[in-house]
């Protein structure tokens, strides 16, 4: 175990239940610590739920200037894009080559690309007749939703669902699959 626990940084674009998730499941752990939230939107409610855990926050001017986002990330060990909508400028995955993940709401490779998220992807598996749905944890590389898959959880797929509903069980599972795999990682980095 390391003597200092491995420091996060999670990049935001919304409301940040995700990151609530990793604030409550990390706060006094002695693997990972969240240590600073970045956001793509000034107006986003992630950024009022980090500071009320006392964490460092940051507002891109421009998601797309690597040297910015790179600068905002400064001695992050481990990324997590938690509802983060921007892609990631390739100079700032490679130097987080294996230690950037992002949270997905479906079963990638299906329901992922560009303009898949929120309630999209939801759509999308409901107009697909798909029996289940779920999360996917995976490593950011330059594509949305491409890289290499670390963990899923399946959520079924009910009778009558809606986006909204199927979106609230989905969401359960992220937040118990995003806390974990963030875990797992901080040991192995750590």
């Amino acid at each position: 175990m390391t003597e200092q626990p491995v420091r996060v940084a999670v990049l935001v674009s919304g409301g940040g239940t995700n990151l609530q998730a990793l604030l409550d499941t990390l706060h006094n752990s002695p693997l990972a610590r969240v240590a600073r939230v970045i956001s793509s939107r000034p107006n986003a409610g992630a950024l009022e739920r980090a500071r009320r855990a006392a964490v460092p926050t940051t507002v891109l001017r421009d998601p797309g200037d690597a040297a910015e986002l790179q600068a905002a990330l400064g001695d992050a060990q481990l990324v997590v894009l938690a509802g983060y909508l921007k892609l990631v400028p390739p100079t700032v995955v490679a130097r987080f080559r294996g230690r950037m993940i992002n949270i997905h709401p479906a079963l990638l490779p299906d329901f992922g690309g560009p303009g898949m998220y929120g309630h999209y992807v939801h759509e999308a598996v409901l107009a697909s007749g798909a029996k289940e749905s779920g999360a996917t944890v995976h490593f950011v590389d330059e594509a949305f939703d491409r890289g290499r898959v670390i963990a899923q959880e399946r959520v079924p797929v009910q009778h009558g669902d809606t986006a909204e509903t199927l979106a609230a069980r989905v969401l359960e599972a992220e937040h118990r699959l995003l806390p974990k795999v963030v875990l797992e990682l901080a040991r192995k980095i750590g």
